[in-house]
């Protein structure tokens, strides 16, 4: 997830356009989410990433990004976060729809065989995550910009989250920082 030093992930009106990326920062992340088969959404973050993905690397102006990005979400498996869209009348390929009983639904596909799940986004859908004690690593962008109020990453942390930098830490020459935590559980 993007991430201002002031720990938020948009701006006051949801802007995101403080956030830098590049194709070094592409290539790395390509690198990270080939290695996940299951991606996760909030439902808002999920439409906007499905009125656009699936058919973005077919344009004949598509970028290299747009092209593995493209191929790589129509292959992965899409959990979709949402109280609002009913799971029994969702048919779209390769997705499931969780609306209740978040922790027993998202720890049964936690136990499934399979790869990473990888949370995009959905700062609405993460800070429920937060507060369930359901996220097991922090995958942050540090951009270089202060913002000073926007939504923030962490809101409402009942209980300290210990967690423990591993080795992955990368620098962009866009100034982006890539920090990569798992929660320290002990």
């Amino acid at each position: 997830m993007h991430v201002s030093l002031d720990g938020f992930v948009a701006g006051p009106s949801g802007e995101m356009d403080w956030i830098k990326v590049d194709q070094e920062i592409f290539d790395y992340v390509a690198q990270r989410i080939n290695k996940g088969d299951t991606a996760l959404y909030g439902r808002r973050t999920y439409q906007m990433m499905e009125s656009y993905w699936p058919t973005a690397g077919d344009k004949p102006t598509a970028t290299k990004h747009d092209i593995e990005h493209s191929k790589w979400y129509n292959n992965v498996h899409k959990i979709v976060l949402s109280k609002t869209i009913d799971p029994d009348s969702y048919r779209e390929t390769n997705t499931t729809i969780i609306s209740d009983n978040l922790p027993d639904s998202l720890n049964e596909i936690k136990q499934q065989t399979g790869e990473d799940i990888l949370l995009f986004g959905s700062p609405t859908a993460t800070h429920s995550l937060i507060r369930q004690n359901l996220i097991d690593g922090y995958w942050l962008f540090v951009n270089p910009v202060i913002l000073g109020q926007g939504i923030p990453l962490f809101v409402d942390i009942k209980d300290k989250i210990k967690l423990k930098l591993l080795p992955a830490t990368q620098q962009f020459t866009a100034g982006v920082t890539a920090l990569n935590y798992v929660v320290d559980r002990k």
